[in-house]
């Protein structure tokens, strides 16, 4: 384990003077009803160890059997990554002891993985297209859950127990696994953002998991290295392990590149090792020195037959992929008429989806971008939170569009119902009805506003009387005011000037 400590170098220096590399292996637990061997149910939250078999707890004898829905999730992920899908692939033991793997081995695919040799298209924040190289999709199970008790960290070390939660436990995984990253330069951080981002939403899209990221549904193992040129041979690594946010995979390689760059700076050698990502000090931390395959002892599982998909299956599993993100985006676009910069704003702020359902629900394209990109995408900034983890949603939005294109609420009143919204209150048809935020539809009120508007500055009537329309708005915002923004600036306007002419 490395305890090197050093100083960081400033991350546009650091990038000036190497050439970052970069690795991505994304983990992507699939929605099956089973898991990836037995036929225990995959729960989220049970209580722990009831969703078990004698084959998720290793017992002896217990023989695994292939779940057939997870293999076919694994060639979608496959074919929608551009890979070649392999005609027989096996199953092998990856062989280590830790005591969320109760038969001290993980049921993984090591040379003959399901598909292989494929590639993805990122699009960035600037709309300039990375294209990042797959090397490998393979199937495997998942871990069970360790929980270490007492201590300051939460992890193993300084801990007063650990309890092993075995539900996690063989779960079906697909392991995704890049080629070097290389060519990114500066925007290194950005492309690895880019990229777990494109993959959470191929996963959501293909129906293949919920891809929930605060679940652990996806999970990133980032590495990283420096070198001196594009020309020169690779650095050494470090893998930054379970890194469960797009935030965190940006931030993680930005501060591995400088603290890398600091440690080369200082005549020192990078040890290959997993590190720890910690979310509040946005700093990483080591972890064990860094195992290569031969250290795991693979050979073939041999309670496993070889999966050998025909090419029948896995062309009719082509022919019913869904529409794919980035496809889906430029169909959107053309429906919805925005502008390239208005769509890759949208894209950007992961609010496409959003959009979508707002516009389902009854908004116009152009008020639910209204919405989403300004009042609420300020209180995300704000309450450094994402888009959708406001407390609203888009039936909501479009609620709220409805009272406004039914002339209940104009654009001011329906700001506080969005603020009501947000605070829990209910609906925006409640916030409205509880705040008393309704436009004064009554034209008595408004003429009797209008009156002591006209009392309070007699010269406007006669400015008005003469032609001159400019003073017309001092009327109406004092009518506004009387009537704390209900009223409806158009009709007010209307009824000034045929009170002034009368």
């Amino acid at each position: 384990m490395s305890t090197q400590t050093v100083d960081l170098v400033d991350y546009d220096e650091a990038v000036a003077r190497f050439d970052p590399v970069i690795g991505i292996e994304v983990h992507v637990e699939l929605g099956t009803a089973t898991k990836m061997f037995d036929g225990a149910p995959q729960t989220f939250g049970a209580e722990p160890n009831t969703a078990v078999t004698p084959v998720s707890l290793g017992l002896p004898g217990a023989l695994p059997a292939v779940n057939g829905t997870a293999v076919e999730y694994a060639i979608r992920i496959g074919l929608a990554l551009n890979c070649t899908i392999a005609e027989s692939c096996r199953f092998a033991r990856k062989n280590y002891f830790y005591p969320d793997v109760p038969k001290n081995f993980q049921t993984s695919q090591y040379d003959e993985p399901i598909a292989h040799d494929g590639y993805l298209d990122v699009e960035l924040e600037d709309g300039s297209v990375f294209r990042v190289e797959i090397e490998r999709a393979h199937m495997e199970e998942d871990a069970g859950k360790n929980t270490h008790v007492g201590g300051s960290t939460g992890r193993i070390h300084g801990a007063e127990y650990s309890l092993v939660d075995y539900n996690r436990a063989g779960i079906p995984l697909v392991e995704i696994v890049t080629r070097p990253i290389t060519g990114a330069g500066e925007r290194a951080p950005e492309v690895a953002r880019a990229y777990v981002q494109t993959l959470r939403d191929i996963f959501r899209a293909l129906e293949v998991s919920e891809a929930r990221m605060e679940r652990g549904n996806v999970r990133a193992d980032v590495n990283v290295s420096l070198r001196p040129t594009p020309t020169s041979p690779l650095g050494t690594r470090t893998e930054t392990k379970n890194v469960n946010s797009f935030r965190s995979v940006e931030r993680a390689v930005r501060y591995e590149i400088s603290r890398q760059a600091a440690i080369l700076d200082a005549a020192g050698a990078i040890v290959q090792e997993t590190r720890h990502w910690h979310e509040d000090t946005g700093v990483t931390t080591a972890g064990r020195v860094k195992s290569d395959a031969e250290d795991y002892r693979y050979f073939p599982e041999p309670d496993l037959v070889p999966v050998a998909p025909s090419r029948e299956w896995v062309e009719e599993i082509r022919a019913a992929l869904p529409e794919l993100p980035a496809a889906r985006r430029r169909r959107l676009q053309g429906e919805w008429g925005y502008a390239d910069a208005e769509m890759r704003d949208v894209v950007n702020a992961g609010a496409v989806e959003l959009i979508e359902a707002t516009v389902a629900a009854g908004a116009s394209p152009a008020a639910a971008r209204k919405w989403w990109m300004g009042e609420l995408a300020r209180t995300a900034k704000t309450q450094e939170v994402e888009l959708g983890e406001l407390p609203i949603t888009p039936a909501q939005i479009g609620q709220l569009q409805q009272l406004v294109d039914a002339g209940r609420i104009n654009d001011k009143l329906a700001r506080q119902v969005l603020e009501g919204v947000l605070a829990g209150e209910g609906d925006p048809e409640a916030v409205v009805v509880a705040r008393g935020l309704e436009v004064v539809s009554d034209d008595g009120p408004l003429l009797e506003a209008i009156d002591a508007a006209l009392a309070a500055q007699p010269d406007i009537a006669e400015k008005i009387r003469s032609g001159n329309l400019g003073p017309v708005g001092a009327i109406i915002g004092a009518v506004m005011k009387a009537t704390r923004g209900q009223a409806d600036a158009g009709r007010v306007r209307e009824l000034v000037l045929e009170r002034v002419q009368a």
